[in-house]
């Protein structure tokens, strides 16, 4: 099967959200724009630590005045658009910031490429609070980060470059340009949602279903 690129650039809308209830939630990032919605399931772990370090990256372009403030960055809690269809599943997530454009760029690829397994990267183990397949490997690539604010941004950009987008047999792919302000509204968006997830137990900390949980700190009894 060919290819599949989507670009967003810009977006009218690019978000994370949830389908489901607390403990079975299927995770997505999903981008609009002329009626066209694309939607990539990822894990929780991978929204969150795309979150966190999307958040660290805009923090550092602040702090050097290479971005301005995002502290009025726009507020969506809308629902996901519908219709909601997985166009596949990511695996490997990138970050860049084109400082001409100033632009933020996140990319989402169905699998890793030889280039990004040769990159740094995090090795991230599964959250028990959302389903996740046995011996899955989720793999975040963090190689556009590190030091992406300094001299290094043109080195760093060059990943998007390196997969042909014309390449018929590259990895299916998400990529959107967002304005930090935009960006930020990720973020703080993201965050809501992972903490939207099941409360922890009292006792144990462990997530807490509706009907309550084993929990061992009472010798296996069930607290709700």
């Amino acid at each position: 099967m060919p290819r599949r690129l989507f670009i967003f650039d810009p977006p009218e809308r690019f978000v994370a959200g949830t389908t489901g209830l607390p403990g079975s939630r299927t995770f997505f990032l999903q981008a609009r724009r002329a009626g066209q919605v694309v939607s990539v399931v990822l894990e929780k772990v991978q929204v969150a630590v795309l979150a966190e370090r999307l958040g660290v990256l805009l923090d550092e372009l602040e702090n050097r005045g290479m971005s301005p403030s995002t502290d009025d960055a726009p507020s969506d809690a809308a629902p996901l658009d519908e219709p909601i269809n997985e166009s596949f599943r990511a695996t490997t997530l990138t970050l860049g910031w084109d400082g001409d454009a100033e632009r933020v760029l996140v990319e989402a690829r169905a699998d890793d490429t030889e280039d990004a397994s040769e990159a740094l990267t995090a090795l991230v183990a599964a959250d028990d609070d959302d389903e996740e397949e046995e011996g899955e490997e989720t793999v975040i690539d963090v190689s556009a980060i590190e030091g992406l604010a300094g001299s290094r941004a043109s080195e760093l950009l060059a990943a998007f470059e390196e997969v042909d987008d014309d390449d018929d047999d590259g990895p299916d792919t998400l990529r959107v340009r967002l304005t930090p302000a935009e960006a930020r509204g990720f973020v703080n968006r993201a965050l809501d949602v992972i903490a939207a997830g099941r409360l922890p137990c009292p006792l144990c900390g462990q997530p807490l279903d509706p009907q309550g949980h084993i929990c061992p700190r009472r010798n296996g009894h069930y607290v709700n």
